[in-house]
């Protein structure tokens, strides 16, 4: 009883980390584009006011933001992915007789997760292309 009440305040400690780590990746998303929009103004600026050639610099703030938003939501959605499937495994060990229902389960809640991850790549590349 003791390791079933560990292993939940373990499983809850880990789950507010895991949201902790995802709205941190939402907001280095949005702080990203706001940094590149803001990067591309300036140098749209200086070019207006100075005819000499200017180093453009949006196009590395750019890959540099969407590398970042990729790995970390990649990193996150890997973590996540390996503490679902640890459980499920464990799971299956105790109740032999419930392997589908745990199955089915862990299959749902792992497309959830990597349907975030794919969210952050569609993002990546809206930073690249459109902004």
């Amino acid at each position: 009883m003791l390791k079933e009440i560990i292993s939940m305040k373990t499983t809850r400690r880990f789950l507010k980390i895991m949201m902790l780590g995802m709205m941190l990746v939402m907001i280095f998303t949005a702080l990203s584009v706001c940094v590149s929009a803001v990067d591309e103004e300036a140098t749209e600026a200086a070019a207006v006011e100075e005819t000499a050639e200017t180093v453009d610099n949006t196009k590395g703030t750019k890959a540099l933001s969407a590398a970042l938003v990729v790995g970390l939501a990649a990193a996150t959605g890997a973590v996540a992915m390996g503490f679902a499937i640890a459980k499920s495994v464990e799971g299956i060990s105790r109740q032999p007789e419930a392997e589908s229902k745990i199955r089915t389960a862990l299959m749902l809640g792992l497309v959830f997760i990597e349907t975030a991850i794919i969210y952050a790549l569609i993002i990546a590349v809206l930073i690249i292309f459109v902004l």
